[in-house]
């Protein structure tokens, strides 16, 4: 068995990586959603943060009742006990990666966790 799992591109609304990609430690998601649309549900983590990129088009998160404008190229991190929803602009389809991971795990980062080989 090798140390990597490489798959090619997915079409779909929605593209969960977890089980494609033999994920262990963070569930990653492809999400388009087209203008107008929405997630048809609010919901909330037990213990996951979410960390959001906008890959493209525009549209706006509900966090807690707040609304977020979103665009391209724009992050977003959710704490696990908000509320949120995602809605696509009326006028722009709305594409973006959710990342999931578990709230307070991260250890080391970067070089921290790096092992030098050579």
């Amino acid at each position: 068995m090798s140390n990597y799992t490489k798959i090619s591109r997915e079409e779909g609304a929605r593209v969960e990586l977890h089980d494609k990609l033999n994920l262990t430690g963070a569930e990653i998601s492809i999400n388009r959603m087209k203008a107008g649309a929405s997630v048809p549900f609010i919901h909330a983590h037990k213990e996951n943060e979410e960390i959001y990129f906008v890959i493209s088009g525009k549209g706006k998160a509900v966090v807690d009742g707040e609304e977020i404008r979103l665009e391209e190229g724009d992050w977003l991190r959710i704490a696990p006990p908000a509320h949120r929803q995602f809605f696509a602009a009326e006028d722009s389809d709305f594409n973006y990666i959710c990342i999931q991971v578990r709230a307070n795990s991260l250890k080391g980062y970067t070089m921290d966790d790096a092992i030098a080989i050579e």
